[in-house]
């Protein structure tokens, strides 16, 4: 059975590092307008007049390993943008610009021409534009022929930031279905799928129940969020959000530690069957990579489920009530009548 660390990824050791960015908050002070505001997953800054701003940066991590062999970076660029719009909009601030940062082998016009398409696609899907960013050749520093980094800041005014402490027991959790993989867990999915990493399937293999090839199942982009949450934003009030990304299902336990969360609604993409089946892995290390198709939450109080779910079928986006917030402190899994908790 293989999992997420034996893969080449160790989720505890990168917890513990994490902990030592802590020293940036003594940075916070230096903040020119007022006093910065931590949320689940963002740092909103002043900007006066009650407004805050937040900024955030992504890559699309090992993604590119799988453009770069079948020389397909048309979509790649959506990835990156997503990534941070996504999660720009987590604490309800509306992204206002994007920028990029490509670190290439070599510039060559026509691989920058079509990360390009990408970028602008997903700039266009977030209504935000991509004002600029830097394109730079450090052969010496790459192992790939390039790699991709984007930048997003968000703006809103301070009544309006969600923050997760009003989350309680009884409150439901909407799910917002994903595209597949999205941009993370990749470098488990290579090596369990792919011969080229040690893997059961070649590129262009086309797995029973499949629609197309796997290297493009793996390929898909990743969903972007921005509008049809700014929509239900502007008319019902959202007590947490979690754009389901690295650590998949665990995140919901940095809304509020003071309760917990159950899921008994999963709709997984075939990938992910194919994913556990192949590499034989355990449920719970699944939920603790994967979206398992939703790649984005929100929770709200009872009396707005049916409304929010309303509005949103006039989206492209499927969505549908997935869980629940629990008195438990605990992170519970029950799919295909198993129960499994993840923390």
């Amino acid at each position: 059975m293989i999992t997420y660390s034996k893969a080449g990824v160790d989720r505890k050791i990168r917890a513990q590092a994490k902990k030592s960015l802590k020293s940036f908050e003594l940075t916070y002070k230096l903040s020119k307008y007022g006093k910065i505001i931590k949320t689940p997953f963002n740092v909103l800054y002043p900007i006066g007049n009650k407004k805050y701003q937040v900024k955030t940066c992504d890559g699309i991590g090992t993604k590119v390993l799988l453009a770069e062999w079948i020389n397909k970076h048309n979509t790649i660029g959506q990835d990156a943008v997503a990534m941070v719009v996504n999660d720009c909009i987590r604490c309800g601030a509306k992204p206002i610009a994007i920028t990029d940062m490509i670190d290439i082998k070599k510039s060559e016009p026509k691989l920058l021409r079509e990360i390009q398409k990408g970028l602008i696609f997903g700039a266009k899907e977030a209504d935000c534009p991509l004002i600029g960013g830097e394109t730079a050749d450090v052969p010496e520093l790459l192992n790939t022929t390039y790699h991709i980094n984007c930048d997003c800041v968000g703006e809103l005014k301070k009544k309006d930031i969600i923050t997760g402490e009003k989350i309680k027991p009884g409150n439901i959790i909407i799910g917002f279905q994903s595209s597949g993989v999205h941009s993370n867990g990749l470098t488990l999915v290579r090596k369990v799928l792919f011969k080229k990493w040690g893997g059961k399937f070649n590129a262009f293999d086309k797995p029973k129940g499949f629609k197309r090839e796997l290297i493009f199942e793996c390929l898909e982009p990743t969903k972007i969020y921005v509008n049809p949450f700014l929509k239900i934003v502007k008319r019902f009030e959202i007590l947490g959000v979690v754009h389901i990304t690295g650590d998949a299902y665990l995140k919901f336990k940095k809304l509020n530690r003071k309760i917990g969360f159950e899921f008994n609604n999963f709709k997984p993409q075939p990938i992910f069957n194919l994913i556990q089946k192949t590499g034989k892995i355990s449920l719970k290390e699944m939920a603790s990579v994967f979206n398992l198709g939703w790649g984005f939450a929100v929770i709200i109080d009872k009396a707005s489920v049916n409304g929010v779910l309303n509005l949103l079928k006039k989206e492209r986006i499927h969505t549908e009530i997935i869980g629940r917030v629990i008195k438990e402190k605990k992170i519970i899994i029950r799919y295909r009548n198993k129960k499994i908790v993840l923390a």
